[in-house]
């Protein structure tokens, strides 16, 4: 079938919306017609190059629709089922999946680096040469073929603009609280960057009773926006990392126990590191430039059981924490459909990184209905 997507011809290029060939599902996998998909900075790290990608590609990783056609095989989901979409379809069977760390999955990561889906080919092309997948999705399109695994049946009452963000940007921020941290009711947390991710994990720290939940941003107006979304402090950006530490350990009573990280940039990392108090946890969801080294205090280490906790994807398991994250939605204790601030057709793709990198936008998502 023909389809609309948006290009990324190479590395540093704009994307461009054009015509390709998308090829029928093979054996395990599923056609999805795309309604919304997220525009998500991973999908900036392509272009600008922090995240090396195979090109061309049809970028974007945060989508939803509905199921259209299925392979041999497949069992999860039935055509008219609406989906949201992981990018992390775990094969359920690799030593990382048997000790229950389906996100770390060793079949699946070295497969997403191929530009292909789980048998390193691409179901994209154009005038009879490949075009290659991103994080096996491409949800900047009219329609894709993904893992079956990729798909999660969602209640046809959620709007596509949500469950398209809960495939990324929701699922990091909320499960980096929930099942990273374990950040129980009482527990102090700071989060530092205030953007899509940020704002998913403080909306998830203020849901389980979390109290102080201070947010820290470089920008004043991301800070009034994360106090409407409840947070209980704000944090200027100091313009250093111990100084904003100071400053989170202040506004804290003497320090957090879980400081979530949501920039990527070292000095924000070691400002969430500083501001914890004794047994604390750094909890770093960021994706850094991959020569970005981050130099800690050791000392402080052994003596105050200060601890660093990586987290992709919120250590979460999507087939299991969609369902949960909507049904909280749901009934109104998520309100996640404040996160959309902008929504656009698929032809104004270049126009929603420019207001996401503006810190314009809370998310933009691409209403690919329209």
């Amino acid at each position: 079938m023909r389809i609309r997507a948006a290009v990324l011809e190479r590395t540093g290029a704009a994307l461009t919306v054009e015509e390709l060939e998308l090829a029928p599902p093979g054996p395990g996998e599923v056609l999805v017609r795309l309604r919304a998909s997220g525009v998500c900075h991973s999908d900036w790290n392509a272009v600008d190059g922090t995240a090396e990608t195979r090109c061309p590609a049809v970028l974007g990783h945060e989508g939803a629709g509905v199921v259209e056609a299925v392979g041999h095989g497949v069992t999860r989901v039935t055509p008219g089922d609406h989906v949201a979409l992981s990018w992390a379809p775990s094969c359920g069977a690799c030593e990382e999946c048997l000790r229950d760390l389906p996100h770390l999955c060793s079949t699946a990561w070295p497969a997403m680096a191929t530009g292909g889906l789980l048998d390193g080919t691409t179901r994209l092309s154009r005038a009879g040469e490949p075009v290659y997948h991103y994080s096996f999705l491409s949800s900047f399109a009219e329609a894709c073929v993904v893992p079956e695994r990729s798909c999660v049946p969602i209640p046809a009452d959620v709007p596509f603009a949500v469950a398209g963000l809960v495939g990324c940007a929701v699922t990091t921020g909320v499960g980096a609280v929930w099942r990273t941290a374990g950040v129980r009711p009482g527990e102090r947390v700071a989060v530092i960057g205030c953007g899509g991710v940020g704002l998913s994990a403080l909306l998830a720290a203020v849901a389980v009773g979390a109290e102080p939940v201070i947010a820290v941003d470089a920008a004043a107006g991301k800070l009034a926006v994360a106090r409407d979304f409840g947070a209980s402090e704000t944090v200027l950006w100091a313009g250093e990392a111990e100084a904003t530490a100071e400053a989170i350990r202040a506004a804290s009573g003497g320090g957090v126990d879980y400081a979530i990280e949501a920039t990527g940039r070292p000095e924000a990392m070691l400002a969430a590191f500083l501001s914890t108090r004794p047994r604390g946890a750094a909890v770093l969801i960021g994706i850094p430039r991959a020569e970005a080294v981050l130099p800690l205090p050791a000392l402080s280490i052994p003596r105050l059981e200060r601890r660093v906790l990586g987290s992709i994807y919120g250590s979460s398991r999507p087939e299991r924490d969609f369902g949960t994250t909507l049904a909280l939605y749901r009934s109104g204790r998520l309100p996640l459909d404040r996160l959309v601030s902008h929504r656009l057709p698929l032809d104004e793709v270049g126009r929603g990184f420019e207001l996401m990198r503006s810190g314009e936008a809370l998310r933009v998502v691409l209403d690919l209905e329209r």
